[in-house]
């Protein structure tokens, strides 16, 4: 092939492929999204129509007008609705005339103009839809324009504007696409379908189970778009008894539930073993350290994570994350995964939307709660929220330690907020070894129901294995010291404890047959 004819045919394709396309030309030299005539139409109808406002004004906020001049008279209207006064074009005129802003529009005539823009408010809803998507339209290039220009800048920081643009634009949801009301009866045919649907449920588990009976009983399991808090002291078992909610969630075998857990305190690898010691009933502290034997190695591999490897089960372990991060994970997740049930562990580790340069940390855990709950709702998901207790419940008289909906920590409207509040109570913990019948109590673990906003308040008792990371349920099989863990892999030890309580060991130990004392508890 001739070289002279290659070279032009390469130079024809190069005249034919399209010039790279520069950004700012769809952003720049372009009239932005508007409706000035449906805005003339809205404004005139209000003013022809007694009930027209209240139509429009859960719809439409003065900034969502294009014209400045129509903000000011809607603002004006929304000034006589509330000094309930009518609104019509002389009250309008009035109105804009004390406000010193009548000029500014236009005068008495371009008020009086816009009455004949419309001859009814028959379609006032949906031209006042209208003028709200131009404005969304309007938002999002001007935040799409101000995130192309920090993005060019070198001193910004990226984690800052990915933090910024999302805030940015669930601002604008927020504020503008509210849900609307529901008629009763469009209701009621939901919530009946829902009850025929329950009658006919074999199980009574309307949500996601817990794993222990005696809790689901009061509970039905953790039902959707409710916020659960979960307080107790440091070291009493939060993270521990969380990682078996997520555990028996995930691998319920009558109905599996993906589960994302969100520590901002432990690795996920941290996590993990203590995962894998409760579900392969293997010393956690064994687990750290590597110093298994051939015989845990194989029980860690088919017990623990044969099984563990399937579980849906999703760990983030961002520190300090902040709540517009944590919305768009567990958006992505729920998109992704269908994750149907939520963890944070814990709350008060979280930071708010802004930067808190007054540092009230009050009104941020406030705001941290309430859009916890609003995620709820909006995922229809369960949300439990782990929650440290404040130090109020120490400088209790003995007797009275067991914690209360005042102990929540730095702020009341966890409390409020919430629709389900427990505790986590160990009488060991305060050094009260025994009950009032003189037995051993040691692993005893109270789960108090302090507030439940659609069930009854009750307390379980449960066992605490805390050398396994496991809780079991607190039935007549159970004896003191370590405890029986569910899967009847363990055999008693030849010998009692210093307070004639049983003590259990795993089967195939070479530490079986060694009587030991209640405080020495292997591991």
């Amino acid at each position: 092939m001739d070289l002279t004819n290659l070279n032009l045919n390469k130079d024809r394709n190069k005249m034919r492929r399209k010039p790279p396309v520069d950004l700012s030309t769809m952003v720049y030299g372009k009239i932005p999204p508007q409706a000035k005539e449906l805005e003339e139409a809205v404004l005139g109808a209000i003013m022809l129509e007694k009930s027209a406002f209240d139509t429009v004004v859960e719809i439409l906020k003065p900034e969502c007008f294009y014209l400045e001049g129509h903000q000011r008279i809607y603002r004006a209207m929304q000034g006589l609705a509330q000094k309930s006064q009518p609104i019509d074009i002389l009250t309008v005129v009035e109105e804009l005339k004390t406000r010193q802003e009548l000029e500014m529009v236009g005068g008495p005539y371009y008020v009086t103009k816009l009455t004949n823009a419309v001859v009814s408010s028959a379609n006032i809803e949906t031209h006042a839809r209208i003028i709200l998507q131009k404005f969304i339209q309007r938002e999002l290039i001007r935040i799409s324009g101000e995130i192309i220009g920090d993005a060019y800048e070198d001193s910004t920081d990226v984690f800052d504007l990915l933090d910024d643009a999302e805030s940015k634009l669930f601002e604008i949801t927020n504020n503008h696409l509210r849900k609307n009301f529901d008629s009763i009866d469009s209701v009621l045919v939901k919530t009946i379908a829902r009850i025929e649907d329950l009658r006919h449920k074999q199980d009574e588990i309307t949500g996601v189970p817990s794993g222990f009976p005696s809790l689901d009983k009061i509970t039905y399991g953790w039902q959707n778009t409710d916020l659960i808090i979960l307080a107790a002291r440091p070291a009493v078992g939060k993270t521990a008894f969380a990682l078996n909610l997520a555990r028996n969630a995930a691998l319920n075998a009558s109905k599996p539930t993906s589960v994302a857990f969100f520590s901002l305190e432990m690795s996920s690898a941290q996590l993990v073993q203590r995962i894998l010691s409760a579900e392969a009933e293997i010393f956690m502290e064994k687990i750290a350290r590597g110093r298994l034997e051939e015989h845990e190695m194989k029980q860690l591999y088919k017990k623990g994570i044969d099984r563990l490897a399937k579980a849906p089960i999703f760990i983030d372990d961002t520190p300090a994350l902040n709540i517009f991060e944590l919305r768009a994970k567990c958006r992505r997740l729920k998109n992704k995964h269908n994750v149907g049930f939520i963890i944070i562990d814990y709350l008060q580790l979280m930071s708010g939307a802004g930067d808190n340069r007054n540092g009230n940390r009050e009104q941020e855990i406030s705001q941290i709660s309430r859009a916890l709950k609003g995620l709820a709702k909006e995922l229809q998901v369960p949300i439990i929220a782990l929650s440290q207790l404040s130090r109020a419940v120490e400088s209790r008289k003995e007797g009275e330690k067991i914690p209360q909906l005042s102990d929540l920590r730095e702020s009341g409207a966890i409390e409020q907020d919430a629709d389900m509040v427990m505790f986590l109570y160990r009488p060991e913990y305060y050094g009260i070894t025994a009950n009032e019948m003189g037995e051993s109590n040691k692993g005893e673990t109270h789960v108090k129901i302090a507030k439940h906003r659609n069930g009854s308040l009750d307390t379980v008792k449960l066992r605490a294995l805390l050398h396994i990371q496991k809780f079991t349920e607190y039935g007549e099989d159970d004896f003191g010291g370590i405890g029986v863990p569910s899967g009847g892999s363990w055999k008693p030890v030849q010998g009692e404890g210093g307070d004639g309580a049983k003590l259990y060991i795993q089967a195939g130990s070479r530490m079986k047959d060694v009587p030991m004392d209640d405080d020495d508890t292997p591991f």
